[in-house]
């Protein structure tokens, strides 16, 4: 983080020549405007408090899991209703603590940073930009540090304790099955919590830069300048709400009623969330605004901005729905994928794959349309508030996400305190209906990337001054065909990290069940400590090399290739990394809930590929344990890697377009 930080004051210092001079604007050449220094060390500090701000987020949403899961343990004694009560709660304080957070400390940075700049907007929303580099830096470890790690400890407790000595999930005389419940947390908890505040942080600042080079900057209007603030503080107020309807309003009796409890969450906060938009357009927004569109001014009316924000959350909900359809096993495209085991893991790994494939079309569509519409009425401004508008209900997604891991936890706590059946059937069933709503969050985190990446292109694209980005010159197309390419060499390395740490995992499993006397019989206790270290070695060493490829390509494209050609790669990096990140995150949902399909054995035809430990089941295991490092660690840290890019370029766009192309320069 500090060397990073150093960078940033370095690269953009260095435009001016680290002159104290104010300079001509950019946009405004009859303005003058603060030093390119005073930018440079406005937007290092952003840089940090976004990433400390990233850091924070993560941490506290692990301290709160890791105080939830015993008790909703404890709470399953009294019934399935009052367990899912606690878990649900303690994942809505993780929701509140990230999306206030994150929106208190940009409201804050902003004020502070205006005594400085006074008038003018355009250099202290461009130091502002470091805010969302700085979220979604530290976002990229959380999400490939934690993926490794949780993955790493997974493989190896399910590969020799399910298949090899048949022994139940989070049985104490698991050697890993510590490293596997803390992995949950570091890995769904952190990683997703510091994820969707990159998101959150980047759509902001996408959209706060485009305004304050249109009519909200030029007239100094504070108000409409702060729409994208407005539109999440609305959803902060609509979740909490929103909450209510699961813990208090509806009370859950039996076991059936929980996944529709937590599907009716999103539905509720996104209605709720239309209303709330329609008052802050309404109330926030002039009635006729220009917004700046390459060069030009966008006229635009306050109910076109609405529908732009509306077409974002509602093609959210439509992601989250059909993530949903594909991974969860009350719908036949799970069922057929458990079918297809009865004839052994290849056929299950075939119809795993196709179903991935597939998901991905109607996500796709749904992104298309909602960029069609928000571009058409507002320009990158609109694609910017589509975004937020797909993010406002963040604090409900994450309360839906974080449920998932903490029911998990309670579920182990259970197993390994040695308690009733009973209990475990009622964490178990917790842990399924989070299983399904932890898809539907990576939906939802990967839908949001794509508009926000598209969103913070259109503004590198503006603040680097490029007009047009025309496809059939060398220049851009040897980018969009590299850019597509990095999603498949940061898949490869993160799958390969994942792979060699479970190597290592299940050799030490394997070596403790044979030199370790009595560990089955449950008289002598297995060494967890260094299962433990494997995992948090692993996940530190192996996180470095893809996390250099994100970081460093923008800065080697910009410097010796140019901006054209880096405009080239991040759209190329986008349009491949959102179709492989879904289709890899739902190939593994898919693969998880049929093994779970198999095991719970509640329908008929569930029953004839049963029990556990048989031949169908042993086929599920193989591809849910492929699945593993495919939902959780490349497809979700994939859209970490498309944001990253289109951040940093945002950033350095001054540098890029006063010194970059160095290749280009000496061959003229």
């Amino acid at each position: 983080m500090i060397a990073f930080a150093v960078l940033i004051f370095l690269f953009l210092g260095s435009v001016e020549g680290f002159s104290t001079n104010s300079r001509t604007c950019t946009y405004d050449k009859t303005k003058m405007c603060k030093p390119a220094l005073a930018t440079a060390i406005a937007s290092t500090l952003s840089f940090l408090l976004g990433a400390f701000t990233s850091v924070f987020s993560g941490y506290f949403g692990m301290k709160i899991a890791t105080y939830a899961n015993a008790r909703t343990t404890l709470e399953a004694r009294k019934g399935v209703g009052k367990a899912f009560i606690v878990a649900f709660r303690s994942g809505a304080v993780m929701g509140f603590l990230l999306a206030a957070s994150g929106l208190l400390v940009l409201w804050a940075t902003i004020n502070v940073f205006k005594l400085y700049y006074h008038d003018d907007w355009e250099g202290l929303f461009e130091a502002i930009t470091g805010y969302g580099l700085g979220g979604s830096s530290m976002a990229l470890f959380g999400r490939v540090g934690g993926g490794i790690y949780t993955k790493a400890a997974d493989v190896g407790a399910d590969l020799v304790g399910k298949v090899e000595r048949n022994i139940p999930e989070d049985d104490p005389r698991n050697p890993a099955v510590i490293a596997d419940n803390v992995g949950d947390n570091v890995g769904d908890i952190a990683g997703m919590g510091s994820d969707l505040f990159g998101s959150y942080a980047e759509s902001s600042c996408a959209a706060l830069v485009v305004a304050s080079i249109s009519s909200f900057g030029v007239n100094h209007d504070f108000t409409a300048m702060l729409y994208p603030l407005l539109v999440s503080s609305v959803g902060i107020l609509v979740c909490l709400m929103t909450t209510l309807f699961a813990t208090d309003f509806f009370e859950i009796k039996v076991v059936d009623q929980i996944e529709p409890a937590l599907k009716r969450q999103l539905v509720i906060s996104t209605a709720f969330m239309t209303v709330g938009i329609a008052l802050i357009s309404w109330l926030a927004l002039p009635s006729s605004f220009t917004i700046f569109h390459f060069g030009t001014q966008k006229v635009v009316k306050s109910w076109q901005l609405f529908l732009c924000v509306g077409v974002g959350l509602w093609a959210g909900l439509i992601i989250g729905f059909v993530t949903e359809y594909y991974t969860s096993n009350a719908y036949s495209p799970v069922q057929d994928v458990a079918d297809s085991c009865r004839t052994g893991a290849a056929t299950n790994v075939i119809f795993g794959l196709a179903l991935g494939y597939k998901s991905v079309i109607i996500p796709i569509f749904a992104i298309a349309v909602a960029i069609f519409v928000s571009f058409s009425f507002a320009a990158m401004y609109g694609i910017a508030v589509a975004a937020l508008g797909m993010l406002s209900t963040i604090a409900t997604g994450l309360a839906i996400d974080a449920y998932g891991p903490i029911s998990d936890n309670a579920g182990g706590i259970a197993e390994m305190a040695g308690m009733s059946h009973r209990i475990r059937e009622r964490t178990d069933a917790l842990d399924a209906a989070g299983n399904t709503t932890a898809a539907i969050g990576k939906g939802f985190a990967i839908g949001s990337a794509a508009l926000v990446s598209l969103a913070l292109f259109g503004a590198f694209v503006s603040r680097a001054t490029i007009t047009t980005v025309d496809v059939l010159t060398p220049k851009v197309f040897i980018g969009l065909i590299v850019g597509a390419m990095l999603p498949y060499w940061f898949s490869a390395m993160t799958m390969k990290s994942v792979g060699s740490a479970a190597l290592k995992m299940v050799e030490e499993v394997r070596r403790q069940f044979n030199n370790i006397p009595g560990i089955m019989e449950g008289t002598a206790k297995p060494d967890y400590a260094t299962c433990v270290k494997i995992s948090t070695d692993a996940s530190i060493k192996e996180m470095i090399p893809p996390g250099a490829l994100v970081m460093l390509t923008p800065l080697i494209v910009g410097i010796f290739f140019g901006v054209e050609t880096l405009a080239g790669v991040l759209a190329g990096s986008l349009v491949s990394g959102v179709q492989v990140a879904i289709s890899a995150s739902n190939t593994g949902g898919a693969w998880d809930n049929a093994k779970k399909y198999i095991e719970a054995g509640a329908s008929e035809h569930a029953r004839t590929l049963g029990p556990k430990g048989s031949d169908p089941h042993k086929a599920a295991v193989i591809g849910d344990t492929i699945g593993d490092p495919l939902k959780d660690t490349s497809g979700p840290s994939l859209n970490i890697l498309i944001k990253l890019m289109a951040v940093e370029s945002l950033v350095f766009a001054p540098f890029f377009a006063t010194h970059g192309g160095l290749l280009f320069k000496i061959f003229k």
